[in-house]
């Protein structure tokens, strides 16, 4: 164990003066990072902690900033370990060892725990079966780690994780969590539902221009890293900055993710199909998928194997597919699906399209509506909802939010002059959708659905932006505030 020892003492910086450098966790934090904490020490109920979302979203971040929260809240440096489970000297020992060999070094024991901080939690083998065995066994440890990938989660939490552990998701910034980094005043009276936010928008905005930050938005993407690079080098020509920014996301959220966490995952040998659908997918985003013409594009590839490789682009939270609303579920499942990035920034990179979107409005158009549905897929990954499109014959509106008291669906269009003849026949055929539509536009001003002659309001797209990173941010702060979670001076039992 001598050359695990060394890793360990690599990684855990803090044990020899108790402080995490800045460097490895910076003021500026997301809400995950302020709240998850407390849970980390609650007794009830007892949880390990899954922190899951894409690459260069933060993750990492906020687990180092979740260890300077427990050691500002006295639990002792010494207990807190950090594995990174993907590093060459890790992967030689099996998870058990690694964390017996914690237990016996930090001499944890009944009262006295250790907090297990795995860093990309699937690279351990059979790392759902050591965590069940570490719950139900009772060592004396508590465990809060990251994947950049579902896959292997998805099937071993059934079995292993109900009642051991909960997961939490960390996507990329909102447009309205973008605006506080900006030291931008966009703020919104959030109400128990997304339904009940917006009609509470006030008919006038803000004296604020919004339109060229979200551009911005657009381009770079919500990833803290970049977000933070490209502001630091303003003055600089606008092709350069997010030139280097594509690159960035394409190295690391598409290549790493493609050529690394899937065929960890899943074990496959050709992930040069995966990436070649990949850039299918980007050019079909927002569009109606066609199985069978891509997989005549991938050289005759099975639909079954079709199926898989975008179920692997999915749980590794590059894309994902939103079904066609109906009033049954075996109709949902059997009808034409869309597909939409988790960024669009990524998409951009995947292309290569650098400043295209600024000058084809239909570019611009696609990477619109990929925000909107972003972020709405935000708020129901949160909520616990489900997000839909519908397609009906001619009629088609752009996204469902099937809430279960108070639905919404929105069409959003380039200008204010867009057709609503969607919304109005989703309200026809489906009731309780009536004066619950909006027309989302750039321009558009803000009309209540019962203001129109049929039904169907309008939301300015910033302020609907806005209003449903808010909820979405609401919506987390539920899923991360436990009832019983020791207060600001709790710390773990010495």
């Amino acid at each position: 164990m001598q050359e695990v020892d060394r890793v360990l003492g690599e990684q855990n910086p803090w044990h020899l003066d108790g402080e995490v450098p800045t460097v490895l966790a910076p003021p500026v934090e997301r809400a995950l990072a302020r709240q998850l904490w407390p849970q980390v020490l609650a007794d009830d109920p007892r949880r390990f902690h899954l922190v899951l979302g894409p690459r260069r979203v933060g993750k990492t971040t906020a687990m180092y900033q979740t260890v300077r929260h427990l050691t500002e809240a006295r639990t002792s440096p010494e207990r807190l370990w950090w594995l990174r489970m993907d590093h060459p000297v890790l992967l030689r020992e099996s998870l058990g060892e690694l964390v017996g060999h914690v237990i016996e070094v930090s001499e944890a024991g009944s009262g006295r725990e250790a907090v297990l901080l795995l860093d990309e939690l699937v690279y351990a083998d059979q790392w759902d079966l050591w965590l069940k065995t570490f719950y139900d066994d009772r060592w004396p440890v508590r465990v809060v780690a990251t994947s950049s990938a579902t896959a292997a989660l998805r099937g071993r939490r059934v079995e292993s994780g109900v009642g051991r552990w909960s997961e939490h998701f960390l996507m990329p910034y909102l447009f309205s969590e973008y605006l506080d980094l900006l030291g931008r005043l966009a703020d919104v009276e959030v109400g128990p539902t997304l339904a009940d936010t917006l009609s509470a928008l006030p008919r006038i905005a803000p004296p604020t221009d919004l339109e060229s930050l979200r551009r911005r938005f657009l381009l770079v993407g919500g990833f803290p890293e970049l977000i933070a690079r490209d502001r630091a080098r303003e003055g600089e020509p606008d092709v350069d900055r997010l030139l280097v920014s594509q690159q960035v996301l394409r190295n690391d959220a598409v290549e790493r993710a493609i050529y690394k966490d899937i065929p960890q995952s899943f074990g496959i040998d050709h992930p040069m199909i995966v990436e070649r659908l990949l850039y299918i997918l980007a050019g079909q985003v927002t569009g109606i998928l066609s199985p069978n013409s891509i997989c005549a594009e991938l050289d005759n590839l099975s639909q079954p194997t079709f199926d898989r490789y975008v179920s692997y682009l999915e749980q590794t939270f590059l894309v994902f597919r939103l079904t066609n609303f109906s009033g049954t579920e075996a109709a949902v499942q059997k009808r034409g699906r869309k597909v939409y990035f988790h960024d669009g920034a990524v998409r951009s990179a995947a292309l290569q399209r650098a400043l295209a979107p600024l000058t084809d409005p239909v570019e611009m158009g696609v990477l619109l509506e990929n925000l909107a549905a972003a972020s709405l897929h935000t708020l129901a990954v949160h909520e616990g909802t489900r997000l839909h499109h519908w397609r009906d014959g001619k009629d088609e509106v752009d996204l469902v939010l099937d809430h279960s008291t108070q639905p919404l669906a929105f069409e959003i269009g380039p200008s204010a002059r867009h057709s609503a003849r969607g919304l109005v026949a989703l309200q026809q055929r489906h009731r309780r959708f009536a004066g619950r539509c909006y027309l989302v536009a750039p321009d558009a001003p803000v009309r209540r659905p019962d203001e129109s002659t049929y039904g169907v309001g309008a939301l300015p797209l910033d302020r609907f932006l806005v209003a449903v990173g808010r909820q979405a941010e609401r919506a987390l702060d539920l899923t991360l505030t436990a009832p019983t979670a020791p207060g600001p001076d709790a710390k773990l039992p010495s």
